[in-house]
């Protein structure tokens, strides 16, 4: 805890000075920084209110009035008729569009100075970044996730995070990161376009979580290393990317599909028995260093059609 803190505080400090936060004069404009940041909001939300504005920015009340009227008396911004000032539409004028472009370019261009000598790959890794911390600090920034195809350095980073979350929440540790790199590794090599797929969900280019299905043979699949990041919890991106492997599965005509899980992850449990698997096998075994009760759990998928099997489906 005091390390995240140290570092935040850090950071802080940091951009604080980098970006010219506590300047009078913000980008050598005529607003500081809040008052900027309140012209953007007016700007991209107009007509908006004090009200609003308040509630958006986290302003105080009193605070955000002071700033509204500076800008009536620079000409920025108009107040529609009502009787609350607090509720009446506020909309930005000639000379308050202006403003806002000058200042919205400026931004930019500083932004651009900052970011100019990283090249492609640092500047993806920057924008990851700051997104994770984003969705780290609160997750309800963002409601929505994309689920996509797998895509070069997914294995490795897939293989990295299942190992660490499940080290840090079981204590599954050395045995736990050979399963997943040679799980990882395994797909790679014998990967069978058109019969296989990893998918990995995202939340603003950030992973969220994965899932892979293999084929065994014999017009059976394989549900694997299923995962969700702790962040993008209560989104129900493992309901989506287990039916997005259900349904592959179907597509290519397998006949069924199994997977292999531990008794003690019980929301994993639980959302295999809302999608119909069956749990078919159980088994102590050793594999993460410690006695550990596996499961085998079961799909039976429905053939192509009524007649024709699944088997016939995959010879055709």
């Amino acid at each position: 805890m005091n390390d995240a803190i140290a570092s935040i505080r850090s950071f802080n400090r940091f951009y604080t000075q980098l970006a010219g936060v506590l300047d009078a004069r913000f980008l050598g404009s005529e607003a500081t920084l809040p008052e900027a940041r309140l012209l953007f909001e007016i700007a991209v939300n107009e007509p908006g209110s004090a009200n609003a504005l308040q509630a958006s920015l986290g302003m105080d009340a009193g605070y955000v009035s002071r700033i509204l009227t500076r800008f009536e008396k620079r000409g920025w911004i108009i107040r529609d008729r009502g009787t609350d000032a607090r509720t009446r539409p506020i909309r930005l004028t000639e000379a308050g569009r202006d403003a806002f472009a000058l200042l919205d370019a400026r931004q930019r261009d500083a932004v651009a100075g900052m970011i100019a000598r990283l090249d492609p790959v640092a500047q993806t890794d920057l924008v990851d970044a700051l997104a994770r911390a984003r969705l780290l600090l609160d997750p309800t920034t963002t409601s929505g996730f994309s689920i996509r195809p797998f895509r070069t350095g997914d294995m490795g980073r897939i293989a990295a995070r299942q190992s660490i979350l499940y080290a840090d929440s079981h204590g599954w540790g050395r045995g736990l990161e050979v399963v997943e790199g040679e799980v990882t590794t395994a797909f790679l090599h014998n990967f069978k376009p058109g019969r296989e797929q990893c998918w990995v969900a995202e939340i603003d280019g950030v992973m969220a979580g994965s899932i892979f299905l293999t084929d065994e043979g014999g017009g059976n699949a394989r549900l694997r290393l299923l995962y969700v990041e702790p962040f993008a919890r209560g989104r129900r991106i493992g309901d989506a990317l287990v039916t997005t492997c259900i349904g592959f599965a179907r597509d290519k005509g397998y006949a069924t599909l199994t997977l292999w899980t531990q008794a003690v992850l019980e929301t994993a449990r639980r959302l295999y028995t809302r999608h119909g698997f069956e749990r078919i096998e159980t088994a102590v075994h050793h594999d993460f260093g410690e006695p550990v009760t596996g499961e085998r759990w079961q799909l039976r998928l429905a053939p192509p059609s009524g007649r024709e099997t699944a088997q016939e489906a995959l010879e055709t």
